[in-house]
């Protein structure tokens, strides 16, 4: 280096000493071979003559060019051409030296500039060196997405160096061993055509990630017959940039309909002997028009493929998130990319039932489990609906809703998973989306979802659904309780929360977990939407929310002694229809409790006054305990049907149960806003019985009484 820096000063001075050989030294060189102190990989421009520049007499540098000073095949000979001066003739340096104003690489840019979608045709050598080249063009321009010709074009020439650099650590073994023993230095530089001074750029940023790469040969341009181009666990990390570059220029291979990939026996031995190190991590929808691995031309051992009508992620049992956080985790991909396609049958089917549930009176819970699917991605087609507004057509609202669809689930797998957000905290794994058109056979890539800072702050650890897990208490949400932003719940679903629930609380394991600052703040600004409303009793040993293992925001909760309904312009009643109706909650539960001490007064006092005119009450509980001695009453004519004679404690235990059922039919008789939603199935109305001793709920289902107004 210090050979080259002076060498260059002298020639910028304009007094060099190189400026002549005599026969002696020529003969040397012949009879005793050549051992040059470095190697340059420079640009065949003619106004960059190498030794001139650098004021090298014969012997001293070990010279390489082509247009653009660029390292792309292992056909191009560059890469073993500096194996050999590194190796056999002992160089110690390598400098890929670009230019300023290089036409190679202006063509580049320019080609970039102008480029038309899916216009990447290659008619001759030239066209294909500019082709390969566009793709610093367009690394430059990520930058800042600058398109100024000629910032771009002047930013490309470094970029250009850098990647040519990269891709000697990468693809060569013998230069890669030789720069991480400290034997051998990789340098850059760019010669100013002006000045004819060299500004030297030192080391790749990267080099020692690249140190960890394991190919051995850089990627031939006409075949790949070696096992050694299949990823195996041999194969060196791929970056999530370097993954995406790859997905891209394959997907350019297919829409030219040129593809290079092709399996050989030995590739598919290495595969099971080595094990994969798939690159990326993709998915996608199940269509058959969109075949992954057709789409990026991909190799086997490339790429982790997960697919499903929808490219959706909804729940833990799904498998798709467990899948992707094995594949980061355990084969170490460093890319996951959620792809959608344009004319989504699932898309459009979820938009056609959002508009559809829109206009009609009552939504219908689904009977299958593609109507489940369908009713999963309204909530997709109703954020495309509030962002394209009224005036969208279906078709416009379906095509709008794929690209929604594919951030919604890209927003799921960082909210729900921790070791996907994790990774994507520390800059190791890059989440990002993409649609891929069915017509063009071109893949847009949309980069990271907008919500992707927010959502690193999630607190969630599993998905919704997991048996046991209080993540399933919010499904969708973006703030880790439920609020306004959030879908309203179905009654089943929310009932199938509160018995999970309820499950851990018994055994002595919830998992509902703190509530940050965070959490408390979108509460009091974004608003409350519980999926469930639940009335119980004010006794002290019954808490709901620990009782349900629940976060704040899951539940309404209305409570008084005896969990009872007595008067329709009662506090309760109002509650009930503001919770179903403003907040949008499906699921009421009436929950009484075992050893419940008004249900027991009440039947102590219904058999003492059993027989007699009751004496009018003379307070409030008074009042109260003779509203439930006929709970006590229906109680023992029910069990005296079989004959037997009742004592008081199971006849008060049993009109505890009359109770809950008594408060529900009152729900359904006495307010036209919760008896209309409940008859239609609209909103779910469920009774429990809540056991002292062991913590459990029995679940009752609905009354009697309201089974015969339902026609069940």
């Amino acid at each position: 280096m210090k050979r080259l820096r002076e060498g260059n000063a002298r020639f910028v001075r304009g007094t060099p000493l190189a400026t002549r050989t005599n026969l002696s030294m020529r003969t040397r060189l012949v009879e005793e071979g050549q051992a040059p102190f470095a190697a340059i990989l420079g640009c065949a421009d003619s106004r960059a003559p190498l030794e001139k520049v650098f004021d090298a007499l014969p012997g001293d540098i070990f010279v390489l060019r082509n247009a653009g000073n660029t390292c792309t095949h292992a056909e191009g000979s560059m890469v073993g051409s500096l194996e050999f001066a590194t190796g056999k003739l002992g160089s110690r340096l390598i400098l890929v030296l670009g230019h300023t104003s290089c036409g190679a690489i202006n063509g580049a840019t320019q080609a970039y500039l102008s480029k038309k979608d899916g216009d990447t045709s290659v008619g001759s050598a030239l066209e294909g060196l500019l082709r390969d080249l566009m793709e610093v063009a367009e690394s430059a321009a990520s930058d800042d997405g600058t398109t100024d010709f000629d910032t771009l074009s002047k930013r490309a020439v470094k970029t250009n160096v850098f990647h040519t650099m990269k891709f000697l650590l990468k693809y060569s073994k013998t230069i890669r061993d030789l720069v991480s023993s400290g034997q051998v230095d990789l340098q850059g530089g760019i010669y100013n055509l002006e000045t004819g001074q060299v500004d030297f750029l030192g080391q790749h940023p990267q080099q020692e990630f690249l140190f960890g790469s394991k190919l051995e040969l850089p990627p031939s341009m006409f075949k790949q017959d070696k096992a050694t181009f299949v990823r195996t666990t041999e194969s060196s990390a791929v970056s999530p940039f370097e993954a995406l570059k790859i997905l891209e220029e394959g997907n350019k291979r297919f829409v030219l309909g040129a593809p290079k990939t092709s399996a050989t026996q030995d590739m598919r031995k290495a595969l099971v002997d080595k094990g994969q190190a798939p690159h990326a991590a993709i998915v996608g929808c199940s269509d058959s028009r969109a075949p992954i691995e057709t789409v990026f031309d991909a190799m086997p051992g490339d790429l982790f493929v997960l697919r499903n009508a929808g490219n959706t992620c909804t729940h833990a049992e799904g498998s798709i998130v467990g899948s992707l956080e094995f594949c980061v985790g355990k084969l170490g991909s460093r890319l996951i990319l959620v792809m959608g396609h344009t004319a989504c049958g699932a898309i459009n089917g979820a938009t056609a039932t959002y508009l559809a549930d829109k206009t009609a009176v009552t939504r219908a819970e689904p009977t299958c489990a593609l109507e489940g699917l369908l009713f999963g991605l309204t909530k997709v087609a109703q954020d495309a609906y509030q962002e394209l507004g009224q005036k969208a057509s279906e078709e416009q609202l379906a095509a709008h809703a794929v690209k929604v669809n594919v951030f919604h689930s890209i927003n799921f797998l960082l909210k729900f998973s921790q070791p996907i957000r994790d990774l994507v905290a520390k800059g190791e794994l890059e989440v990002q989306g993409a649609i891929y058109n069915l017509e063009s056979g071109q893949v847009k890539f949309l980069g990271q979802s907008p919500k992707q800072a927010e959502l690193l702050a999630s607190k969630m650890h599993v998905p919704p659904g997991v048996a046991g897990a209080s993540d399933s208490s919010v499904l969708f949400g973006l703030h880790g309780v439920r609020t306004t932003e959030d879908p309203p719940l179905p009654g089943p679903q929310a009932l199938q929360l509160l018995k999970e629930g309820n499950l851990r609380f018994a055994k002595g394991a919830p998992e509902a977990g703190k509530v940050d600052a965070q959490m408390r703040k979108a509460l009091a600004d974004v608003g409350q939407a519980p999926h469930t409303a639940v009335l119980g009793c004010a006794d002290s040993r019954v808490p709901l929310e620990l009782v349900f293992d629940s976060l704040p925001g899951d539940l309404f909760v209305l409570r008084n002694a005896g969990n009872t309904c007595v008067h329709s312009e009662g506090s309760v009643l109002g509650s009930l229809e503001f919770c179903i109706g403003a907040l949008n909650t499906k699921l009421i539960v009436i929950l009484g409790h075992t050893n419940c001490g008004a249900v027991k007064g009440a039947t102590s006092q219904y058999l003492k006054n059993k027989g007699s005119t009751p004496s009018e009450p003379t307070n409030a509980l008074g009042a109260l305990l003779m509203g439930l001695s006929d709970v006590a009453g229906q109680a023992e004519k029910e069990l005296s049907a079989s004959g037997s004679k009742p004592s008081e404690k199971e006849i008060s235990d049993a009109a505890v149960k009359v109770n809950v059922f008594k408060s529900m039919d009152y729900l359904v008789d006495n307010s036209k806003v919760v008896g209309k939603k409940v008859i239609s199935g609209e909103v779910t109305l469920e009774g429990g019985v809540y056991d002292l001793d062991t913590g459990r709920v029995q679940w009752l289902g609905q009354s009697p009484y309201l089974k015969r107004l339902r026609g069940l």
